[in-house]
């Protein structure tokens, strides 16, 4: 339970927070300087982070609001005040994402020809390839499901794209209500061959244009499109230690298929008489959990619905329109085709994905690791898994030639859930020794351990990572990992790996820093410890870079350092509850978002503990789930060789004029812009070199003695 300080300090609101980290995705879509491909794709990614958003976090604010549950102190916001400016707040950004997408991204793209067009300008040669292929590939799978006494309303799942259907029966002049649902097994833009150019017809058109077919003999009067969310989180916290774990999962996973509906998105020019037969229908079925659809829950749209599916289009092969193609580099220490535990046992290593190779670092040392006879045993934790063939092959071919395997599948990482029991159905079809981890803690930490018989002895070789073992989001998300054989990370690792996979819970840990049995006691420890190096008179510095800040006695420590004289510098790309540059309260603390080609995800944390600089790296936000819900692992970066490069990596993003955004006092993000020809990007610097090298000498400066940023440097966020 947070301290009484710590229920009174200045708090940004989490939700209205997580909508302006969506806002900044948003942004890169009206960025000129972005390829236009590009643009459409983070068009995408904010309209499926919003589906999520619904999904989640609304949801679990209706359920508060029916269970009445109370405000929670620090949050200034009451369960209803905060769905009253959630709503407020998203219409203010669908507006801004409709001209995005229909004022500016799409006339620019059908310049280029690439164009999306409606079924009504179709030429007639055009008309009869696209009717052939409705006869051969989308009729086939449609269902169309009317409404009357014999035939019920149908079920919707969730997030799926639907035409509402106004039919008239000319024989009785009585008019019916059906359903016919998109399908998802097919691609939502059908392609239209045109010489020199991409076009596409949304599927959903397709459809509605060939409705006769599917009820002959019956006049089809129009038809609309709508769409639903439902709500999609685990209600494992009403399961008291369930005997199978994975069972449980798989049928919770079954029941998200019925989630209350907390959402319906409908074509504006919708009439009323059908909203409301929808809202009634889909009413009907809620739970006492959350309370029933109201106009209020229904979500006019001029454009088109379910515009995730714009990911097809953004992934066409138009050089010209999408970035640049990248190829990671090879780490350093492994250039030269030594044995990689040869490599580890000189010095630790530190790999910067993704411009230093997944393939070239962890695949290659769970290979290498798979094929040395002298290793006896694999051991590693998986959060989110892409069913990767390469960890896959080589845990399988490990296990096969004797030695011991151990995986550590987490079943509740959210909406990856179907994923990862199949990947541990799979393990275990292999012989693989598989386990869920501890009783009502989510495995979060990203840890492999290797043992192997080396000429001295036995030796544990660690891998520790901020990030997944994940080839595919290993291409598109920022992470540091660290290889390491320091006996006591190795000694640390084993005890984890011995608590997950039997039934003990290890409080004490040489090296390792770990939740829920430390790492909160220990980061505030080590935030007050500079706390107390600027009171004696030494300095005191802090920077630390996060995906999300959001727990109450972190933030009431950091206020305490800033008005003890410490100077802090956070990088947080998402979720940011501490407000800086408060008058008396956070003065000394600056707060930056970087948003761009790669999604930040490393955690990285420096204090300058009084002239001897600590560095450490882990799995873990400064959030209360992760302190104490979750098991997460923090580990120092004892080699002081790579301090250097750590901390041209935060200066780095610091000193961005180009993707970062700015938190001010009022809590509002403003996009810095170059006022000279001086552009620093992070990921374009350390696309150049992993480790920021050619950019950080001015960085650095820039980073530890930055001046307050004018006004005028900053361009306002709406």
């Amino acid at each position: 339970m947070p301290s009484s300080t710590a229920l009174s300090l200045p708090y940004l609101n989490r939700e209205l927070s997580w909508l302006d980290f969506n806002a900044r995705v948003l942004e890169e879509a009206l960025d000129t300087r972005v390829p236009l491909l590009e643009r459409l794709k983070f068009l995408a990614i904010f309209s499926t982070n919003l589906d999520e958003f619904y999904m989640v976090r609304v949801a679990g604010l209706r359920r508060k609001v029916t269970s009445g549950a109370p405000q929670y102190p620090p949050d200034p916001l009451s369960p209803p005040e905060q769905l009253d400016a959630i709503r407020t707040r998203v219409h203010e950004l669908l507006q801004r994402r409709h001209h995005a997408l229909h004022a500016l991204v799409l006339p620019a793209l059908e310049e280029k020809g690439v164009k999306l067009v409606p079924m009504a300008s179709l030429e007639d040669d055009e008309r009869e390839r696209v009717h052939a292929y409705f006869e051969s590939q989308v009729f086939p799978v449609l269902t169309p499901l009317a409404v009357d006494p014999g035939h019920p309303f149908p079920y919707i799942s969730n997030l799926s794209l639907s035409l509402a259907v106004d039919i008239g029966d000319p024989e009785s002049g009585k008019e019916h209500f059906a359903r016919v649902k998109v399908p998802r097994s097919l691609p939502r833009w059908v392609p239209i061959e045109r010489a020199g150019e991409h076009c596409f017809v949304p599927l959903e058109e397709v459809i509605g244009e060939h409705l006769g077919t599917l009820f002959p003999g019956m006049e089809v009067k129009r038809w609309f499109t709508f769409r639903i969310t439902r709500y999609s989180d685990l209600d494992l916290g009403q399961i008291d230690q369930p005997e199978d774990l994975l069972e449980t999962i798989e049928q919770q996973v079954f029941q998200r298929r019925f989630g209350e509906v907390v959402r319906l998105e409908v074509q504006r020019d919708m009439p009323q008489s059908m909203r409301q037969l929808l809202l009634e229908e889909l009413s009907e079925s809620e739970t006492q959990l959350v309370a029933p659809l109201s106009a209020r829950d229904v979500h006019d749209r001029d454009d088109l619905l379910e515009l995730g599916d714009l990911l097809q289009i953004a992934g066409i092969e138009v050089p010209e329109l999408r970035d640049a193609p990248y190829t990671p580099v090879v780490p350093a220490p492994f250039r030269d085709g030594r044995n990689i535990f040869e490599v580890i046992r000189e010095r630790d290593v530190l790999v910067h994905h993704p411009y230093e190779s997944f393939s070239s670092s962890v695949e290659a040392f769970l290979e290498a690791a798979s094929s040395d006879p002298q290793v006896l045993a694999i051991k590693l934790t998986l959060y989110r898994t892409s069913g990767d063939t390469a960890i896959v092959r080589a845990l399988t071919e490990a296990a096969e030639a004797g030695k011991q395997v151990a995986v550590i599948i987490e079943l509740q990482a959210r909406f990856d859930e179907q994923n990862n029991i199949t990947f541990a159905r799979t393990m275990e079809s292999y012989g693989i020794h598989v386990a869920y981890g501890l009783p009502g803690l989510k495995t979060h930490a990203k840890t492999v351990l290797v043992v192997r018989r080396d000429a001295d002895g036995i030796r544990r070789y660690v891998h520790v990572s901020t990030g997944n073992y994940n080839s595919k989001t290993a291409r598109l998300y920022t992470d540091i990992g660290l290889f390491t054989c320091n006996p006591q990370i190795g000694a640390d690792s084993s005890d984890l790996f011995n608590s997950l996979t039997g039934v003990s819970r290890q409080k004490f840990y040489r090296r390792l820093i770990m939740a829920p049995a430390n790492l909160r006691k220990r980061t505030l420890e080590l935030i007050e410890r500079e706390s107390a190096h600027a009171k004696a008179g030494r300095g005191g510095r802090i920077v630390a870079k996060m995906n999300a800040l959001v727990d109450p006695e972190v933030i009431a420590a950091l206020y305490r350092a800033s008005q003890a004289g410490v100077e802090i510098d956070l990088i947080v790309r998402g979720i940011c509850c501490l407000l800086p540059g408060l008058r008396g309260v956070s003065d000394r603390i600056r707060v930056v978002s970087i948003i761009g080609r790669f999604l930040e995800h490393s955690r990285i944390a420096f204090f300058s503990n009084g002239g001897n600089p600590e560095y450490y790296i882990g799995s873990a936000d400064w959030m209360p789930r992760n302190f104490d819900r979750r098991v997460e692992a923090m580990t120092p970066i004892e080699d002081v060789a790579w301090h250097g490069r750590l901390q041209r990596v935060l200066e780095t993003c610091l000193a961005d004029n180009r993707q970062a955004w700015e938190l001010g006092a009022d809590g509002t993000y403003r996009r810095r812009v170059p006022d000279d020809a001086d552009v620093r990007a992070t990921h374009a610097t350390l696309m150049r070199d992993p480790w920021g090298a050619a950019d950080a000498k001015g960085a650095g400066k820039t980073a530890t003695k930055r001046k307050r940023t004018k006004a005028s440097d900053l361009a306002e966020s709406d």
